[in-house]
């Protein structure tokens, strides 16, 4: 009996262990917001398949955007993930933004060398993404009030100088 118990205790290890992803091939896709008048931050959006060598299906994943850290969800579809995360317009400034994904094992390692204040870079990451962001349009310089009040002073000018020369 105690070889059946410590077959179970190795079994339950085994189970429990969560196992790392390996060769993992993505099918990533992305979305940033490009209109800021109609929101007040722009949202960025990565939704990915995940698919495993070794068929590992539900892995843990974090997500690292220039130093912060974001929560993965996951899907209901297994192999779905989706992390988002929003900043001020006037800090989601235009260009490449890379995504760097990892595993719990990564994740730690991860963490831990950023409270021991170390080198984060030598981290690798199970996968990046990179997404990119064009900016968040803003609307036009000059507002359609503004422009509508230009052209209704223009309108008048002329047709005030219209009747002046016809009377005259």
């Amino acid at each position: 009996t105690m070889v059946k118990i410590g077959f179970l205790v190795a079994l339950l290890f085994c189970l429990c262990r969560g196992e790392s992803c390996l060769n993992p091939v993505i099918t990533p896709s992305t979305y940033t917001t490009s209109d800021a008048v109609i929101s007040s931050e722009s949202v960025f959006i990565v939704e990915l398949s995940l698919t495993c060598a070794n068929g590992v299906q539900s892995v843990a994943l974090y997500a690292d955007v220039n130093g912060r850290q974001f929560p993965v969800t996951r899907g209901q579809d297994v192999g779905k993930y989706q992390v988002s995360w929003s900043l001020p317009h006037k800090q989601a400034s235009s260009g490449t933004y890379q995504v760097k994904f990892f595993d719990e094992e990564s994740y730690s390692a991860l963490r831990k060398a950023q409270r021991n204040n170390e080198d984060v870079d030598t981290i690798k990451p199970l996968f990046s993404v990179n997404v990119d962001h064009r900016g968040a349009w803003s609307g036009p310089w000059v507002s359609t009030e503004v422009l509508a009040a230009a052209i209704g002073i223009l309108v008048y000018y002329f047709a005030f100088s219209a009747k002046s020369t016809i009377q005259a």
